[in-house]
Formats: structure tokens, sequence, C-alpha cells
């Protein structure tokens, strides 16, 4: 039986956070990293993702300002925010700007870190499941629609 990795797309305008993030959990899921939220979007359009984890603090754009932009265009993927500054609005922001399931403070810790990602999945695979269900629902609703409109003009 092979077990479906996760992906995970990390996002971190520093190099060094990048690339231990990818030591660290490269064995475990698979990781796509990129050094910009523009960089990211590139990564999203060619490479399915299940989570998102970015930082907050970015030069070109911050965090909740990437996952804000990417909202409408890739609603699914479960989306983790890291800072190194406990600032408050930034947090807020991002709950209500970017949809943010988590946030964390760096440096992140692997163990908590590791949990959030496992959290997230199974968030994830919920709410595939869920549109999933919704979508079979609609083409359910529109049959009985059909044959009841057939029926009234019989």
């Amino acid at each position: 039986m092979s077990v479906h990795k996760i992906n995970i797309l990390y996002v971190d305008d520093e190099i060094n956070n990048l690339i231990s993030f990818k030591a660290v959990f490269r064995t475990k899921y698979n990781i796509l990293t990129a050094i910009s939220g523009e960089e990211a979007k590139k990564k999203l359009s060619t490479s399915p993702v299940n989570i998102i984890i970015t930082d907050q603090r970015m030069p070109q754009m911050t965090g909740v300002e990437f996952l804000e932009s990417i909202l409408e265009e890739f609603p699914d993927p479960v989306r983790i925010l890291l800072t190194g500054y406990t600032d408050m609005s930034a947090v807020v922001d991002a709950i209500n700007k970017g949809k943010i399931y988590h946030y964390l403070t760096k440096p992140w810790n692997e163990e908590e870190l590791d949990m959030v990602i496992a959290a997230a999945y199974d968030v994830y695979n919920e709410r595939i499941a869920e549109k999933e269900l919704n979508s079979k629902l609609t083409v359910s609703n529109e049959q009985l629609e059909f044959l009841l409109r057939q029926k009234l003009l019989s």
C-alpha cells in the first residue's frame, strides 16, 4: 500500500529558513519552497499543494497579502502563518483576510509544526470530502428538478 505524502508549499524570504524547513521535513512530506509570494504563485499553478506555510514578514508582499491574493484561484490548500513577531494585528488580519487555519511564531518547534501539519491535512481532507459531497448533491438536485419539471409538463 502506497502512502500519499502531503504536499507542502513553504514560503519565506530567508533562504536559510527554506533550507532548514526542507531538511527537517523532506523525508516525511513533499516540500516545495518559494522565496517570495510571486514565486509561490508560480509553484501553485504547476504543482498540487495541500498545505501552505508562509512567513508573514516578506519584502514585496506579506504572508497575509500573498494568501489573500491566491484565495480565489487556490481555495483548497490549508494555510498556516509563521512570523517572528507577535504582531496581533497581523494575526487578526491573517485570520480574517487570508483564511488562516493556524498561526505559529518563529523560530518554529519541529514537533509542534509537525502536529499542526497533520491536523491541517485532516482539515484539508474534510474540506475536499465536503466539496465532493456538495457537488454530488447539486447534481442530484438538478436531476430531481428535471424529473419534477418533466412530470409537471406531462
